[in-house]
């Protein structure tokens, strides 16, 4: 962080090497004990009674610290990542003096070191099991999240993610957060109010999480948001605003989208996280204006920012995820659209058309479109090079190349039920407009027939059957190309 540069290490004189040479480092660094102990002892004065006194002029010097201290309590942040460090600090109970700070101090500066120092200490598990275990501790971790500091926040919500990513406490951390419900409206006021680009990413990590762990707390989350609507009015106006989560989603989304990819595939996630459940889905489309939002800023992604014309096939390495999500979710919403509006079709085979777009070419072309571009950018990754041999024992692996190929084979997954989904809903004008405008061609429809086939066959003769209506030609030289089709046509 900007806020913590690693400080130069300190000038040792020659009472200072007799020190280290006498057992005063700590483990095996060159850290000494007798130096860390003299800045702890600093910190346990700021918590003492003596120097809590109340009194304006005691009041504005804890909201400041000295340089000189703040250079020497941000070498503790900067040691803290050691382990030997992290393990002494944890043996003498320093834990307790950085909680007594985060509790008494008003100091923003002191809070976000102090909460730093913690989250680099959490990543050991021994610690991270230590500070859990303690119900104070989780307690003022907790109200952290309530501060108005945004840096005190983004290590708050940086310690929170180290520990729910730890197996043996996760649950605690859950259990604590679903009976705090302030928690709830400080990550929305997070989301739909913070500009700050790192503290967005770290609190949607925070979200995604707690989801991925618990869908109990996520359906909570999810009623907590509608339980009033939005644009009811409040008879007290000193009433807390309650805040609608997916909007909270998407105003975070919107304010990362161009600057942080990982962080934009973060929320997308949470999107699709909530779209696996039915109050999820409803959160997200019974609000008129919810739904369209939602709708508009996932088309202008995939239509208009992720795997465009021009863009090298290879950069869906990147963005095969937050694709993935995307797609996921647009198909989810569609499906609910169509089942409100065709409420007697079976379950599983509803429209792709939600009911508030203004032309069938408005929508589905363009969709077509970008599908079929991520489908072809796909089939190009696949290839192998043409002289590339089976396997080559003195080629180096990749390691992460399984894990790709499972996200390429989720991605392709979805983007194919979604495509199918339209091509059901495809009219004779429609098709005729995509030919006309290029969304549509030989090239195109091959690539479609290609991953379609032989899963979604019935749409393919449905989409062949409509095509010949509009161009015979095209029609029978795809029928060529693909026996199967024309068989059963």
């Amino acid at each position: 962080m900007d806020r913590n540069p690693s400080p130069p290490p300190p000038n040792c004189n020659q009472e200072d090497e007799e020190d280290l040479a006498g057992g005063d480092c700590i483990g095996s660094t060159v850290y000494s004990k007798h130096w860390l102990f003299g800045v702890l002892s600093g910190l346990i004065q700021i918590v003492t009674p003596e120097s809590a006194k109340s009194g304006s002029d005691d009041d504005e010097q804890q909201m400041e610290l000295t340089e000189e201290t703040e250079n020497e309590i941000c070498r503790v942040w900067d040691m803290s990542m050691d382990e030997d460090v992290a393990l002494f600090l944890q043996e003498f109970k320093a834990p307790d003096i950085f909680m007594g700070v985060l509790a008494k101090s008003r100091c923003p500066r002191l809070r976000e070191i102090c909460v730093g120092i913690l989250g680099n200490m959490a990543c050991f598990r021994e610690i991270c099991v230590s500070i859990s275990s303690c119900e104070d501790h989780g307690q003022v971790l907790l109200q952290c999240l309530c501060d108005s500091d945004p840096p005190t926040l983004l290590e708050t919500s940086r310690l929170l993610l180290t520990c729910l990513s730890q197996a043996e406490v996760a649950s605690v951390w859950v259990e604590r957060i679903r009976q705090h419900p302030s928690i709830y409206a400080s990550v929305c006021f997070i989301m739909s109010s913070s500009t700050n680009v790192d503290l967005l990413v770290k609190v949607g990590e925070v979200v995604d999480k707690l989801f991925d762990l618990d869908e109990k707390l996520m359906l909570e989350w999810i009623r907590n948001g509608t339980a009033r609507l939005p644009d009811q009015p409040q008879e007290d106006s000193e009433e807390q605003p309650v805040f609608s989560f997916v909007p909270s989603i998407l105003e975070a989304a919107r304010q990362i989208r161009s600057e942080n990819l990982e962080g934009l595939d973060v929320y997308m996630h949470i999107l699709q996280l909530l779209t696996t459940a039915d109050d999820g889905i409803q959160a997200i489309v019974q609000c008129p204006d919810t739904a369209k939002d939602t709708w508009n800023l996932l088309f202008d992604l995939v239509c208009h920012e992720f795997c465009q014309v021009g863009d090298p096939p290879i950069i869906l390495q990147e963005q095969k995820t937050v694709l993935a999500s995307v797609f996921s979710v647009m198909s989810a919403i569609s499906a609910s659209w169509a089942a409100q509006e065709h409420p007697k079709r079976e379950e599983g085979k509803c429209s792709s058309l939600p009911p508030i777009k203004l032309a069938p070419t408005d929508l589905d072309l363009p969709l077509i479109d970008s599908l079929i571009r991520v489908l072809q950018n796909m089939e190009h990754c696949q290839k192998k090079p043409e002289n590339s041999t089976e396997s080559d024992p003195e080629e180096p692996t990749n390691c992460g190349s399984t894990q790709d190929e499972f996200h390429m084979k989720i991605l392709k997954d979805i983007s194919c039920e979604f495509l199918s989904n339209i091509f059901q809903e495809l009219t004779k004008e429609t098709v005729a407009q995509g030919l006309k405008e290029g969304q549509l061609n030989k090239e195109k429809c091959s690539c479609a027939f290609q991953s379609l086939l032989p899963l979604y066959s019935p749409v393919v003769e449905d989409f062949i059957k409509v095509l010949r209506k509009v161009d015979k030609a095209l029609a029978e030289d795809l029928e060529e190309s693909f026996p199967s089709v024309k068989a059963q046509a």
